[in-house]
């Protein structure tokens, strides 16, 4: 593939790659929220995911529809709508494809390229690097045919799940090779590519060195918020704030008369002047998605 004046402006280890962001399963773990939007819509620190992951790829140089896909199925017209034409988009019909299956139905846009694979339900935040540079040692010095996995150590490295003792923390880089033989099915990477790259001894795990939470539970979700407000409030400018917040999230256009403390509010919301909440996702004017206090457990929060 010639080099185009976009491709200068690459780091020399991302001239060849091109990446893709899934974002086409509904978050079933976080009903109801995902009845409204798409798991890759909900935000986190009032940004959907789904910016997130493509202002991380945005980091590595790797921006527009000739580098990056997103892949949509459920309500997916809600992630077309508002990827626009930042990507090439993928919209998969009937039940999404899986994780593999979603990778190969995008085979004759990637033509050949390696694959910087990203969901964009994970939450990644190193305080030490920005969002891009902060996963760059994925692509540093890659070979091109090896796999290479994102990762941080497991509590227990022997647990079912993790890869040499430890947890995937949401990107991985895969070989063309081994991208062109998926077929167009539902499957999931694990037992497609990851699993048999490991067993051949071609598989790496290049640790991440900041925050990682995959956001799929309330609790997840909720701590990937708060973790993004630093530990205090974090409110939109829009947004309508007359009672008392302590540790919250208050989205854009959102209005809390009432009390809140570790409380995501999300745009467009409203908290009465008699409500108080803890530990909570509001949405609209009637739902509330209970979560836990943050784990502490959990990456580096």
């Amino acid at each position: 593939m010639t080099a185009g004046p976009a491709d200068r402006d690459l780091p020399v280890a991302a001239r060849a790659v091109c990446a893709v962001v899934l974002a086409a399963g509904e978050g079933t773990r976080l009903r109801p929220l995902t009845e409204r939007l798409p798991k890759a819509l909900c935000p986190v620190g009032n940004a959907p995911l789904l910016d997130r992951a493509l202002d991380r790829l945005a980091g590595l140089g790797l921006v527009g529809p000739a580098r990056v896909a997103v892949n949509a199925c459920y309500l997916g017209q809600q992630v077309v709508d508002h990827v626009g034409g930042r990507a090439r988009l993928s919209v998969e019909p009937g039940d999404p494809l899986g994780t593999a299956g979603g990778v190969a139905n995008l085979r004759e846009w990637i033509a050949g390229r390696g694959v910087l694979v990203g969901n964009a339900d994970a939450y990644l935040a190193d305080p030490a690097r920005p969002p891009g540079p902060d996963i760059a040692a994925l692509l540093d010095g890659w070979d091109g045919d090896s796999v290479r996995l994102l990762g941080q150590p497991a509590a227990d490295p022997t647990a079912p799940g993790t890869f040499d003792g430890h947890v995937f923390t949401g990107f991985s880089l895969l070989p063309w090779r081994l991208v062109r033989e998926l077929p167009v099915e539902f499957g999931d990477l694990v037992r497609a590519v990851w699993r048999p790259a490991e067993a051949a001894g071609a598989l790496t795990v290049v640790p991440y060195a900041g925050t990682f939470l995959d956001t799929g539970t309330p609790a997840d979700y909720l701590a990937a918020n708060l973790h993004a407000a630093g530990g205090g409030n974090l409110v939109d400018p829009t947004a309508t704030v007359t009672g008392r917040c302590r540790s919250a999230v208050i989205g854009a256009g959102a209005v809390v008369h009432g009390d809140v403390e570790r409380v995501v509010v999300w745009p467009g919301a409203t908290v009465g002047p008699g409500e108080r909440l803890r530990d909570a996702v509001r949405a609209g004017t009637d739902l509330t998605v209970p979560g836990t206090p943050p784990s502490r457990r959990r990456g580096n929060i």
